[in-house]
C-alpha cells in the first residue's frame, strides 16, 4: 500500500495556503495539517475536502505563528503526524504604509510573521521532517523581495521581509543538506488573494490563488529532485 503524503501548510485560512492545502488533499490524497489564525476558515476547508469524498484529509490547527513557541508548534503537529514529508511556509502579513509612516511595531510584526516564523517552524518540525519521505521545505516569498525587481510604494516592510526570506532559504538549504532535506523558495508576483485585494482595492491580478496552488503542489512534490537552495521567480507579469 502506497504511503500517504503528510503535509504541513501554514497560512491556510485563506488564499494560496487554503487552496494549496485543498489541492494536496483532493488531488493527491494527502493528509494535511492546515495551520492558520481563523478557525472558521480552517473548518470550512476541512468540510470542503470531506464533501469531495477523497482519501485525503485536512487536520485544522488554529495557531498564531507570530506568537507561538516551538514546543507548541511541535506538539500540535505531533498529535497528528510522526513525520512530515512537505512543509509549505506560507503564512504572511502585508502592512501597506508609506516609508515615512511605518512604525517599529509595523516592521516587527511583518518580520515576525513573514520571516521569523519560518525559522521557528523549521526548528520545531525538524525532527519530523528528518523522518519524512520527500523532505522538502517550500518558503513562500515575493517578486518584490528579489533585488532589482520593480518596487511599489507602501511595501517597504513587506518586500524587505520577503527579501530576507530569500537569503534565509539559501542558508536553510546549506545547513539542512546533511540531513537530505531540500529547501527552496517560490517568489510570486501578483496573485489574486484576499491579502492583495485588501492592500490594492480594485486591482485584478493575472492569476488566482486557486490556479497558483496547483503549481505550488506540483513543485513541492517534484521540485526537490531538481532544485535546492533556490528562490524561483513565479510571475507572468510585472509584478
Amino acid at each position: 500500500m502506497e504511503r500517504k503524503l503528510q503535509v504541513v501548510v501554514t497560512g491556510a485560512s485563506s488564499g494560496i495556503g487554503y487552496w494549496t492545502a485543498y489541492r494536496f488533499a483532493v488531488d493527491h490524497g494527502a493528509d494535511v495539517i492546515a495551520m492558520g489564525r481563523r478557525a472558521n476558515q480552517l473548518e470550512s476547508l476541512r468540510k470542503k475536502v470531506l464533501e469531495v469524498g477523497v482519501k485525503g484529509k485536512i487536520h485544522p490547527i488554529q495557531i498564531d505563528l507570530e506568537e507561538a513557541e516551538n514546543d507548541s508548534i511541535y506538539n500540535n503537529v505531533y498529535n497528528h503526524f510522526k513525520s512530515v514529508d512537505i512543509l509549505i511556509n506560507n503564512a504572511g502579513v502585508l502592512i501597506k504604509k508609506p516609508l515615512l509612516e511605518i512604525t517599529r511595531l509595523d516592521l516587527e510584526r511583518t518580520y515576525r510573521v513573514n520571516t521569523f516564523s519560518q525559522v521557528s517552524i523549521v526548528q520545531a518540525l525538524f525532527p519530523l521532517i528528518r523522518e519524512g519521505g520527500t523532505k522538502h521545505i517550500i518558503n513562500i516569498s515575493s517578486i518584490g523581495g528579489i533585488l532589482g525587481t520593480q518596487k511599489f510604494s507602501g511595501l517597504s516592510a513587506y518586500s524587505s521581509s520577503k527579501g530576507a526570506v530569500g537569503i534565509l532559504t539559501e542558508c536553510m538549504a546549506e545547513e539542512l543538506k546533511e540531513f537530505d532535506i531540500k529547501v527552496n523558495g517560490l517568489a510570486f508576483g501578483a496573485v489574486q488573494t484576499e491579502m492583495l485585494s485588501s492592500a490594492f482595492p480594485g486591482y485584478i491580478a493575472p492569476i488566482s490563488d486557486v490556479d497558483i496552488s496547483r503549481f505550488v503542489v506540483d513543485f513541492a512534490i517534484n521540485g526537490h529532485q531538481y532544485f535546492n537552495g533556490k528562490v524561483l521567480p513565479v510571475s507572468s507579469s510585472n509584478p
